[in-house]
């Protein structure tokens, strides 16, 4: 049976669907510990039970988030080889994808970005060329990196509840490496994270500076709020919502592209989302080519009669 390390970095009171998606996927490849950054809360602690955790690692240094990604690769590393893991599992985030490139260095690990889904071999499987392709890889080394998009796993509790027990690990020294000197608290929009979202709906250059139908709809269907580069590049919305090959990777369930022509850069970022809805006055766009379902007209006429709709089901 394989041992599993599962990093949670700062999970606050409660657990994000991604961090679920992890456990579960970690408690169907064997023996599963999670290695923890930041505070323990009671929620925490409990969802960790719940999902059947064997185990919980914490650094001796509580000043890991006082730095960008280094100090943490070597906490992980530490936990990995206090252990015994043969798989550590992150999210796909940017920071997830370089913490794991730099854990593979010093594990001398394979490591796999994009994964989609695991075997219990730890055959990993992921999508490439801008989802174009599903693959299947497997490392040859003794301990694989892997990093697991969102969406692609339905988290679900153990069937029994177990009592984690906690353990220290020591930080080995950091070299000269870059340090954060201040914060700035982003204003919470209400939505979901973008990364983690079940639905989101994107605008792009045909939004032509107005955000209000797009955002209107994605409060309509409890979305996200995503945005190609031109939109973000044009500064109609915060480069945090851009989607695509410079931007966020997303995989949700329900992808509505408004106004945007669907160029390869755009794809590599949501082509692998379960349903694709393109909704474009351009007959000729490429968004159409794999888009599941197409509408010919105009955002502004579309998305307002789409919102009122759901609304109106909403009751």
């Amino acid at each position: 049976m394989a041992k599993v390390l599962v990093f949670i970095d700062n999970p606050g009171a409660s657990l994000k669907k991604s961090s679920l998606e992890l456990l579960t996927l970690a408690r169907s490849l064997g023996e599963s510990t999670v290695a923890l950054n930041g505070d323990l809360s009671d929620g925490a602690a409990a969802t960790f039970a719940e999902y059947g955790v064997g185990s919980i690692v914490r650094p001796s240094a509580q000043d890991l988030d006082d730095f960008l990604v280094a100090p943490k690769a070597a906490y992980l590393a530490a936990a990995a080889e206090a252990t015994g893991a043969n798989i550590v599992l992150l999210d796909n985030s940017p920071e997830g994808k370089e913490i794991a490139a730099r854990l593979g260095i010093r594990l001398s690990a394979g490591v796999i970005t994009d994964v989609v889904a695991v075997d219990p071999d730890g055959t990993a499987h992921k999508s490439v060329l801008a989802g174009s392709y599903n693959t299947a890889c497997k490392a040859t080394t003794p301990v694989s990196v892997l990093t697991l998009k969102a969406n692609n796993v339905t988290p679900v509790p153990a069937p029994a509840a177990t009592t984690p027990q906690a353990t220290t690990v020591e930080v080995p020294a950091v070299g000269a490496t870059a340090r954060i000197t201040a914060r700035e608290q982003k204003v919470a929009s209400g939505r979901p994270d973008l990364t983690d979202a079940r639905i989101v709906v994107a605008g792009g250059r045909g939004m032509d500076g107005d955000f209000g139908p797009v955002e209107e709809l994605a409060d309509a269907l409890g979305a996200a709020v995503g945005a190609s580069r031109a939109a973000t590049d044009a500064g109609w919305i915060s480069h945090d919502a851009q989607v695509g090959q410079t931007g966020k990777t997303v995989s949700p369930q329900l992808y509505i592209s408004a106004g945007i022509s669907g160029a390869i850069q755009q794809k590599a970022g949501m082509q692998t989302s379960k349903v694709i809805v393109a909704v474009n006055k351009d007959a000729e766009s490429p968004v159409f080519e794999i888009a599941d379902f197409g509408i010919i007209g105009d955002v502004f006429d579309v998305l307002p009669q789409a919102a009122a709709e759901i609304k109106k089901r909403k009751g």
